[in-house]
């Protein structure tokens, strides 16, 4: 069993656990949020280079907050800033027309809860590749967890908060500023969608380093 924690537009190393098939997943729901992960952020491609997209939330002060309690703070403009980026960085990307209005809704639905937006999101993603994989979410905080399955905390734009994953290796593709700069690996699944569309999952499965067979089933990517 895989345990994962809510993501914003989640990178490639999450889907390669999220889609990967083989054993259970289950996405924990009674965590406290934790800063400068991606459960609210995420990395795109520009022009430019790397572009992070944080999701603002309200803090509190000196406490935790369980996840399913962190309100989005919509008193900055984020959404008009999130779908401009997105726009400028994908517009002339192969697959940019043919998923654009899957996403661009979310930015101007209103969504009050970070965990709302995330799973709405997440449900467009699978949407879009045509699967429907099963998950889980914890009934409570598991604490019982082999930590070699334990990835709550493994997903971060910030170095010194990631940790090796011997079982995920980045297969290179086709980016749209592919000619000025050199690839960039384990974006978020919005850069592979756009760049390289049907071939999502494929890419995906070449990321997956397994001795273990794969096995073929809906929503997974054997």
């Amino acid at each position: 069993m895989l345990i994962l924690s809510t993501a914003y537009l989640g990178n490639i190393q999450y889907y390669t656990k999220l889609l990967q098939g083989r054993e259970a997943v289950v996405i924990e729901r009674h965590e406290n949020f934790v800063k400068q992960s991606g459960r609210n952020r995420c990395l795109i491609l520009g022009a430019d280079g790397v572009i992070p997209l944080i999701v603002p939330v309200h803090k509190t002060s000196g406490q935790k907050t369980p996840i399913l309690q962190v309100r989005i703070d919509h008193s900055k403009r984020w959404q008009h800033q999130h779908w401009h980026s997105i726009h400028s960085a994908y517009k002339n990307s192969p697959y940019f027309d043919h998923y654009a209005d899957t996403f661009e809704r979310f930015y101007s639905q209103r969504f009050d809860y970070l965990w709302e937006l995330n799973e709405a999101l997440q449900q467009a993603i699978f949407g879009a590749l045509g699967v429907q994989p099963a998950i889980n979410y914890s009934d409570d905080y598991l604490r019982e967890v082999v930590p070699e399955k334990d990835f709550r905390n493994a997903f971060s734009d910030k170095p010194r908060l990631q940790r090796p994953d011997p079982a995920f290796r980045p297969e290179p593709y086709y980016q749209v500023f592919s000619e000025k700069m050199e690839f960039v690996p384990n974006l978020s699944i919005l850069d592979l969608l756009m760049c390289q569309g049907p071939a999502t999952l494929e890419i995906i499965r070449r990321s997956t380093v397994s001795d273990e067979p794969r096995k073929a089933s809906n929503g997974t990517i054997g």
